[in-house]
């Protein structure tokens, strides 16, 4: 007998093409066009239906004021020292967003911007920030309604006053000051002629900007093979101001380009010192030893360093300074001076990461050679890293480290190099009780054999079979660390085993990790997946009735090959800003600066790699599939919520699943995006999500 469906009607079309000679069949492309009637229809049921649902679950208050309560411990930054001046973030209990404090040299300690305070209605984001070298001027970055494109505003710290009018168009722009603080270089957008598929193009480009006068009469930064097609760029210019090192990526491939000039009254030649063809990542920037130091991938994919004269920068001039280490990843790197009056050398601070558990040290700056380990409050990671600059030789012989664990809300520790100590500096500003949980960092084995960990929060006590919710990212050598995390511990506190799976294609282990997840090795990231749960199985933390997993972004891909792969394995899954037609990807959004990551449906290969995994294309009649809620965002500017849409309508259409048992939905907001959001917002999803997953993993929720 078939099972009722009270899923909205959408229309299946007879689409089959023919691509590369294999048949794809594409039965929902309409629901690609938003604007499409059928679409807005479609959408509009689909919001009651899911809402209707969400609504009705058990022990959605008692939820949210758990998540309330967890994330009213708030945040609290390590700071950046600018003559005597420390700029920090600090997030309250009850403010939605974190607001941006200056401490001066006084001591006293002001606001300087508060994102809520510039839009009441939350939909405001601080994206970034910057003081300039002298402490008195701040670039910052604003934007709205979750789009992202960030408009560049320029303030004066002492009066809180802005000094020139916002520049727009300036998304993901790195913002590098000159001294003095009236001149930076940043990256901008500019507009371009039409593009070939008939659309305007947006092009970064690197600027130098005299602050109050028109962008009109920036100075273009220009050099050899500098500008190409979806190239980020991040810049960096050196203390003394002689020099500016300016690096490019295209999209998310893992291969830069550097090239470095000298600065005078205008910007030298660029030089080119790396490019793409030659595969390696790298870190640049001219240190105040006048060295050149080079924090990259070249002949170590755990990382080394190096450094060189910036006169001389090529690759046969490279001194190696710190070598790779063949158990840990190198992911920063401090200059730290000695205190004024002492005898010590400068030293360098490395931060490494050991299997996703971070770890600090210190070495000479002269020849890199070991001085000794940094204490570390436990097994977590760094949220930031900071040392005095020139101009504030009072705090010199000093190390600020941001830290979270799975217990530990952010906080902030400073390391004494004259005692050899670290101690607790600025705790969250929120009072929050922790549930009483057991910690554990994992082993286990993948389908082909290797080792892969993961970590686990469960309640503390004996071990029994609970609820079970699994999530990991597995790309793009993004690290998933230990970090506090509100919906972790509102479902252990709720009686359910949360693990995050170091998944193949992160950087938990170096670029090979990630090598290893990526193009013609995505499978190997959703068999870590598979195994990390069978574990949990097997250790009798959960059964296969009572496992969801979550995953966003490229963690929505995950668990959308998952759910598809092994629909027997996962009892519910929400999948967020997901990528899931991989065939057609690259049309849409940021998608075509992924294909270095993913591969190219325009290739015959690339696309059979595609085509093995993409979720969208391996729904199949017949199937009971696990419950799946879909999470997307309409401002999404990253992800486009089509691939959720599409997913949504063939799971609707062929799953067996009781409705009421196993229902596909789909959660949609406005006015958000990708990125950040405020804290109401939040835990508005956070409850949807996890009511979602409890009560079809038999979590009960009081």
């Amino acid at each position: 007998m078939d099972v009722p469906r009270p899923y909205p009607d959408a229309e299946r079309l007879d689409l089959v093409e023919d691509l590369h000679g294999y048949r794809v069949a594409d039965p929902y492309r309409w629901l690609e066009d938003p604007e499409d009637p059928r679409t807005r229809t479609w959408s509009a049921a689909q919001d009651g239906l899911t809402r209707q649902h969400l609504d009705a679950l058990p022990g959605r208050d008692g939820l949210a004021a758990t998540l309330t309560d967890l994330l009213s411990a708030g945040s609290v930054s390590a700071p950046q020292w600018r003559a005597g001046r420390s700029f920090f973030t600090r997030r309250e209990p009850g403010q939605e967003h974190a607001v941006l404090h200056v401490r001066d040299t006084d001591g006293t300690e002001r606001v300087l911007l508060d994102p809520t305070a510039v839009d009441p209605t939350g939909l405001t984001t601080l994206d970034a920030w910057v003081p300039d070298l002298e402490g008195r001027r701040l670039a910052y970055q604003l934007s709205s309604g979750g789009d992202e494109y960030s408009v560049l505003h320029v303030l004066d710290v002492e009066s809180r006053e802005e000094v020139e009018p916002p520049i727009d168009r300036c998304r993901y722009s790195d913002v590098a000051w000159l001294p003095g603080g009236s001149e930076f270089v940043f990256v901008r957008m500019v507009e371009e002629d039409e593009a070939p598929d008939g659309e305007q193009a947006f092009h970064r480009r690197v600027w130098r900007h005299r602050v109050g006068t028109p962008t009109e009469d920036d100075e273009l930064v220009d050099g050899p093979g500098l500008y190409d097609e979806h190239t980020y760029y991040g810049v960096r210019v050196s203390r003394d101001g002689a020099w500016l090192v300016v690096t490019g990526n295209v999209g998310t491939a893992r291969r830069d380009s550097v090239w470095i000039a000298e600065l005078g009254e205008k910007t030298g030649p660029l030089t080119p010192l790396l490019t793409q063809d030659d595969d390696v990542q790298c870190n640049a920037w001219v240190e105040r030893d006048g060295l050149l130091y080079l924090h990259t991938t070249d002949g170590a994919p755990r990382w080394r360093l190096a450094v060189t004269d910036p006169r001389t920068p090529g690759r046969e001039h490279w001194r190696e300074l710190v070598g790779e280490d063949a158990g840990s990843v190198l992911q920063a790197v401090r200059r730290l001076e000695p205190a004024p009056g002492t005898d010590g050398e400068p030293l360098l601070v490395l931060a490494r990461a050991r299997h996703a558990v971070a770890e600090l040290a210190l070495h000479t700056a002269a020849d890199g050679a070991p001085v000794r380990t940094v204490p570390l409050p436990g097994t977590g990671s760094l949220t930031g890293l900071s040392v005095s600059d020139r101009d504030t030789p009072e705090q010199a012989g000093r190390v600020w480290l941001g830290w979270t664990d799975l217990v530990t809300p952010p906080q902030v520790h400073r390391f004494d190099l004259a005692t050899g100590e670290t101690t607790l500096e600025a705790t969250a500003p929120g009072a929050v009780t922790v549930p009483a949980v057991r910690t554990e960092h994992r082993t286990f084995t993948s389908a082909d054999g290797t080792t892969v960990r993961m970590f686990v929060i469960a309640p503390d006590g004996p071990t029994r079979a609970r609820p079970a919710l699994v999530t990991g990212y597995g790309g793009f050598g993004i690290s998933r660390e230990p970090a506090y995390t509100a919906q972790a511990l509102a479902w252990v506190a709720a009686g359910g085993v949360y693990a995050l799976v170091s998944l193949r294609g992160g950087g938990e282990e170096g670029e090979d990790w990630h090598l290893a997840g990526n193009r013609a090795n995505k499978q190997n990231v959703f068999d870590d997946l598979h195994a990390a749960a069978a574990a949990l199985i097997d250790a009798g933390d959960t059964t296969a009735g009572s496992l969801a997993i979550m995953g966003g972004s490229n963690g929505g891909l995950l668990v959308g090959a998952a759910l598809t792969q092994r629909p027997e394995l996962y009892r519910a899954v929400v999948c967020s800003a997901p990528l899931l037609d991989m065939v057609r990807y690259e049309e849409f959004s940021l998608g075509r600066t992924w294909n270095d990551e993913y591969g190219t449906a325009a290739d015959p290969q690339e696309l059979r790699w595609l085509l093995s995994y993409s979720p969208y294309h391996h729904v199949q009649a017949g199937v009971a599939y696990p419950a799946v809620l879909f999470t997307v965002f309409d401002s999404d500017t990253r992800v486009d919520p089509l691939h959720a849409r599409k997913m949504c309508a063939a799971l609707q259409h062929d799953t067996t699943g009781d409705p009421l048992e196993r229902p596909v939905l789909l959660r949609r907001e406005t006015d958000v995006g990708h990125g950040a959001r405020s804290v109401s917002r939040t835990v508005a999803l956070a409850t949807d999500q996890l009511a979602f997953l409890a009560a079809h993993t038999g979590l009960e929720l009081s």
